[in-house]
């Protein structure tokens, strides 16, 4: 019983070897390379999220790829919901937003990094049961249609000021 749990154990990390020894090269990477992780690490399912998780906690075993781990968790919206904790799937959902946008490859691979956002979510509500489950798998619901809707809007400081002076100019029309 002990040897078969050592030969797994075994094989699992000779797997994980496999993929990282893959995954670091000894020269510089190249765009293809670069979007081959990206493609490996942006997908809905767990094998994904277990990879990206693990490169995540060893940035620095992927310096040559140069990736932007930055991350403002979920912007704007609360990171845990009623104690829901997404942050994690924040964190990923950032990674690809912020690393497709620096290859020029964000349009056509924004569905999958929302779905994989969605998949994620759906993994921390998967931990829960009865009404918590469905209020959690709701909460990820209205997440992942937020940033399907308005996930690559774009506001300038240019555009704020506009709307700005034409909402005073507004009040100023209506106060006379």
């Amino acid at each position: 019983m002990v040897r078969r749990s050592l030969l797994l154990s075994l094989s699992a990390l000779l797997s994980v070897a496999a993929f990282f020894g893959f995954a670091l090269p000894a020269h510089a990477v190249t765009p293809e390379q670069k979007l081959a992780a990206l493609s490996t690490f942006s997908q809905p399912n767990s094998g994904s999220a277990s990879a990206w998780r693990a490169a995540w906690q060893n940035q620095a075993a992927w310096a040559d790829y140069n990736f932007d781990w930055s991350t403002d968790l979920c912007s704007s919206s609360p990171d845990q919901p009623l104690g829901f904790d997404f942050r994690m799937s924040c964190r990923r959902h950032d990674f690809g937003y912020r690393n497709y946008k620096a290859m020029n490859a964000f349009p056509a691979n924004k569905p999958r990094i929302d779905d994989a956002f969605y998949f994620d979510m759906r993994q921390v509500c998967a931990g829960y049961s009865g009404l918590s489950r469905s209020t959690c798998n709701g909460l990820a619901w209205t997440y992942y249609q937020a940033v399907k809707e308005f996930g690559d809007l774009r506001v300038t400081d240019e555009q704020i000021q506009q709307v700005k002076q034409q909402a005073e100019r507004n009040h100023q029309n209506a106060a006379a």
